[in-house]
């Protein structure tokens, strides 16, 4: 007969493993994926490192989980932003400011998420977060189609490319702790983009 766990010790066994996602946030967030080890997650979560191994074979399956959640929140957040008020092109532009805020905010996180070195499962993570902001861009470039208050265009394309092209101006300014001067350059060329002046 297999073992079944309590509905205690799961809940324990639960609360463990969002400690340790948490804390596994907060190192990322701090020193990359680099300063992100399974001994340094453990030590900060007051764990022992097999407890976490417990729950995750090894790093890369921890920090793809940790991306995973990261994400989800970043998405949600551009998500947001792009259903606010306004113009279709400023309901774009919304994505990319609150991307680009949030990345000010945590420029270690958004450097770890965009561009530093990592394992292959973490980097095919990371595709799949650009293709989730690129759709949230694509929507909202199709509405503007359909409206008429945007040009004909391949709005995945265009999408895409904006995505991109917004990570790859953000990458030297974050790593520089000054992603600010980089905004309003790239608020220019998203409009440009776009086909607006």
């Amino acid at each position: 007969m297999p073992y079944r766990r309590t509905p205690r010790v799961q809940a324990r066994l639960d609360s463990q493993r969002a400690n340790i996602l948490d804390t596994a946030i907060e190192l990322l967030a701090e020193h990359g994926y680099a300063g992100c080890s399974m001994a340094a997650v453990a030590s900060r979560a007051g764990v022992a490192t097999g407890s976490v191994y417990r729950h995750f074979p090894g790093k890369a399956e921890l920090v793809v989980e940790v991306f995973r959640e990261v994400v989800t929140r970043e998405v949600a957040a551009v998500e947001a932003a792009s259903a606010g008020p306004g113009e279709h092109a400023d309901r774009i532009l919304a994505v990319f400011d609150t991307f680009a805020t949030r990345a000010l905010k945590a420029p270690r996180l958004a450097y770890a998420l965009l561009a530093e070195p990592v394992d292959a499962p973490i980097e095919a993570e990371r595709l799949v977060f650009r293709r989730a902001f690129r759709d949230v861009v694509a929507r909202r470039i199709t509405e503007g189609i359909t409206a008429g208050a945007l040009p004909h265009q391949d709005a995945e394309v265009t999408a895409a490319a904006l995505v991109g092209a917004a990570a790859e101006v953000l990458i030297g300014p974050l790593t520089e702790n000054d992603a600010e001067s980089a905004l309003p350059a790239l608020r220019t060329f998203v409009q440009r983009a776009l086909g607006g002046h």
